[in-house]
């Protein structure tokens, strides 16, 4: 009988974990589709210095320029291929259209690799309302196998971004 009732414990806890972490994974979903892209100068505000390093010693922080050479010699498809790694938000809500209507989003700015950041901003640097932690998975939706076969380049995770 009592081994029945530490059974019962157990299947419990196992339910409540399963269902904290489902509540966990949706409420960062729900996060993720709520939030728009408000650009990096709204991240210096609050993290200057890591805007400043960004800004003088990442690539990703000139990336659009890249485009802009080569965008005569591509076709359509290929520019929105690059824009979706170059630029900031391409295609999402308060993300990239175009150098001309949101030059403010035409390179990789931090929200490429820190998601969208107007509820962070919002909630005045709530730190659950952004990917603050990155691993080197968050770099692999651009530096991925075919990628860097194609380009030759690797992410720098730790290259002087922070």
């Amino acid at each position: 009988m009592q081994e029945e009732h530490c059974t019962d414990w157990v299947r419990l806890g196992s339910v409540l974990a399963v269902t904290v972490c489902a509540l966990v994974l949706f409420s960062a979903r729900a996060y993720s589709e709520s939030a728009v892209f408000v650009g990096s100068e709204v991240c210096a505000d609050c993290h200057d210095s890591e805007y400043q390093n960004y800004s003088q010693f990442s690539k990703k922080a000139h990336s659009g320029e890249s485009v802009r050479i080569m965008a005569k010699d591509l076709t359509p498809a290929e520019l929105k291929e690059c824009f979706q790694c170059h630029t900031t938000g391409y295609g999402q809500p308060g993300g990239f259209e175009s150098f001309e209507k949101t030059p403010e989003m035409a390179d990789a700015g931090c929200e490429v690799c820190h998601g969208p950041g107007s509820l962070h901003v919002e909630e005045r640097g709530d730190p659950d309302l952004i990917k603050g932690d990155l691993d080197i998975k968050d770099c692999e939706t651009c530096h991925n196998p075919d990628r860097v076969r194609s380009f030759g380049f690797k992410p720098m995770l730790f290259g002087g971004a922070h």
